[in-house]
């Protein structure tokens, strides 16, 4: 089999790519592709490759040409490291190609390719070697990966709604658990990061939705400037002030993070941010933004040898205005040290719930009033859920909140249960269109309502599910868009 990314073209948002197939052969017998384009020429290209790039050299590249009668003209370049490029028509001078009325075709040709075929030795030590280096991230409660791992489409529901970003092609985020999904918008979600299949870093890190359109494209080569490091157990949260993105933390392997990332989603361009004050490296911690502030709770952190990792119970806060973390003094009885909790923000109520501390999961429930900065555990009434940890939780409405799924410390779990704040009491929900299949490490959250929309009143109209896992070895690559007025009657 040869080792070639699939190359696509997508030229209408509100149509599927187009793969490019197999053409003749370009120079010095160089593998090509082609495939047609509408006349007359769309004014923006969207060009991208996915798959296996391992059969190219560390030089190895794809150019991509348009052609037209006669004509040919370079649109750009793709390699491993930029797999992903927007050419627009007219941007530059000399980037607005006339072609007489006729056929266009748009040609790739890859240079640069080893000739390599797999082998089966070959790649069986590749996934040995993967297995002992990028373990280190499976849940401390888990049992070992089963070595036979696929994606799943793991919805089975009724009426809810799948979104199958392309269909008919391989483009589309990987199965992943791990990631980050954060609204910007009410038409706009971003994902980043995650890690899938064999436990491996998704190199398909960056995706957008449009929740319009219910369609993914990749926005990785969108953005100018270093994009975070590959990772798992970060966090992203969306700042509709500034219009940025925080990316914070998370881990890859033995390295950890402690580092902030900002996307600005006017200019479309990554920073890192040199912040004041100590924040030690965190994967799996829980992040809210409130009043401009980042409030990060709990998380794995690394020990030195030979003590695992340990969990965390402190507070911090990152002002990005000023670029500094600090610690706030904090009144109460906080929670114990946990990772792999939810934290739901219900105006200045931080409602902190579950999460894992090796070998014990937990069901409790913490309220942080963020106005008195004071912990305190929730007295519930009725039966909470079963102890669980990587699960997922969103606000509902200005006193309600939501949590699907987990992971118990044996296994996955697929239940869902909804809080009401004012008479602090859980109560199981039962519905035809949640996902059924168990999954951990997912997202999940509320769409916002356009600002246009009357009848808003602050309360999400939809939320949506992505991703995750269910502890034997399968990632889960579906989006599930569920219609709150089906499911709740607050």
């Amino acid at each position: 089999m040869e080792r070639v990314p699939e190359l696509y073209v997508q030229c209408d948002t509100r149509r599927p790519p187009v793969r490019l197939s197999r053409s003749h052969p370009c120079s010095q017998n160089a593998p090509c592709f082609s495939a047609p384009l509408p006349s007359p020429l769309p004014s923006q290209l969207l060009v991208f490759g996915m798959g296996d790039w391992s059969g190219l050299s560390a030089d190895g590249k794809v150019i991509v040409t348009l052609e037209g009668g006669a004509k040919m003209y370079t649109l750009g370049t793709l390699s491993e490291e930029s797999r992903c490029f927007i050419w627009e028509c007219g941007l530059t001078n000399d980037a607005h190609p006339s072609f007489e009325e006729g056929e266009l075709r748009i040609h790739m040709e890859i240079q640069g390719q080893t000739g390599g075929k797999y082998t089966g030795l070959k790649q069986e030590r590749g996934k040995r070697k993967r297995m002992q280096e990028e373990q280190e991230n499976v849940c401390p409660n888990s049992r070992h990966l089963n070595g036979t791992t696929q994606q799943k489409n793991a919805n089975k529901s009724g009426s809810s709604k799948v979104i199958t970003s392309v269909k008919g092609t391989a483009a589309g985020p990987t199965g992943r658990w791990g990631h980050a999904l954060c609204p910007i918008d009410s038409k706009t979600v971003i994902l980043v990061g995650g890690q899938g299949t064999r436990m491996q870093f998704c190199k398909d890190s960056m995706w957008k939705l449009n929740t319009e359109e219910d369609t993914w494209s990749p926005a990785e080569a969108l953005a100018d400037g270093p994009s975070p490091e590959a990772r798992t157990g970060h966090t992203a949260v969306f700042d509709p002030e500034s219009q940025r993105i925080y990316v914070f933390g998370g881990s890859k392997n033995k390295k950890w993070f402690n580092d902030v990332h900002i996307l600005d989603t006017e200019t479309w361009k990554w920073s890192s941010v040199e912040a004041r004050g100590k924040v030690p490296p965190l994967s799996y911690h829980s992040c809210s933004l409130f009043r401009g502030e980042m409030f990060v709770f709990g998380g794995v952190f690394p020990r030195p040898n030979p003590e695992p990792d340990g969990c965390s119970d402190s507070l911090y806060i990152f002002d990005p205005e000023h670029e500094i973390w600090y610690q706030p003094i904090i009144f109460g009885e906080k929670p114990s040290a946990r990772s792999g909790h939810s934290a739901c923000l219900m105006r200045r109520e931080l409602y902190i719930f579950g999460g894992w501390d090796t070998p014990v999961c937990f069901n409790d429930l913490y309220l942080l009033d963020l106005g008195l900065m004071e912990f305190s555990p929730v007295k519930v009434n009725g039966c909470s859920p079963s102890p669980r940890c990587w699960h997922s939780a969103a606000p509902v409405s200005d006193t309600h909140f939501l949590t699907h799924g987990g992971y118990d410390g044996n296994l996955a779990l697929s239940d869902t249960h909804v809080f009401n704040t004012v008479t602090k009491t859980w109560t199981s929900l039962v519905h035809s269109s949640l996902p059924r299949l168990p999954r951990a490490g997912h997202s999940m959250l509320p769409l916002p309502r356009a600002k246009e929309d009357k009848n808003s009143k602050g309360t999400p109209q939809d939320l949506l599910i992505f991703g995750g896992g269910d502890n034997e070895g399968h990632f889960y690559s579906d989006t599930v868009r569920l219609h709150l007025a089906d499911l709740l009657v607050l």
